[in-house]
């Protein structure tokens, strides 16, 4: 299998676009799929509907999940990544612009790996798509089969 991919779950273009530019930025070259809300998201993990085809043992090295996504919300993707046996493990950073702290508390109750909070300026982001990249892509140490 070649190199990971990158899932990100992201509704908001602009976002979508900053995300891209900043990993580019920093020279993370891994694949990065966008999904443009939950429906999408699960299909492309579960390998259903537009996806079917797609090798379900093919999982994104890391999941970055916004929370306010239309059709389904990014804590119920997170719920049933989280209930799929091979999906359970998988690293999953939520990667919001709600600052809620019930959002913060649900995401961790939920599984998620980290809660990172998108910010406003743009070097800024920049700098914390690096880290991100960084420490899930090279760092981090998933565990077998993930």
């Amino acid at each position: 299998m070649s190199e990971k991919s990158i899932l990100l779950v992201e509704d908001n273009p602009d976002d979508a676009a900053l995300t891209v530019h900043a990993l580019e930025s920093n020279k993370i070259g891994n694949t990065l799929v966008i999904a443009r809300d939950g429906v999408e998201a699960l299909d492309y993990l579960f390998c259903t509907g537009p996806y079917a085809e797609r090798d379900p043992k093919d999982v994104p090295a890391v999941v970055l999940l916004d929370l306010k996504l239309p059709r389904i919300d990014g804590l119920e993707v997170l719920r049933r990544i989280r209930a799929e046996e091979h999906t359970r493990l998988l690293p999953v950073v939520i990667l919001t612009s709600s600052n809620e702290e019930e959002d913060r508390l649900k995401g961790y109750a939920l599984g998620a790996n980290s809660y990172v909070r998108k910010p406003v300026d743009f070097d800024a982001f920049i700098r914390a798509a690096g880290q991100l990249g960084l420490y899930w892509l090279l760092l981090n140490q998933s565990p077998p089969n993930v």
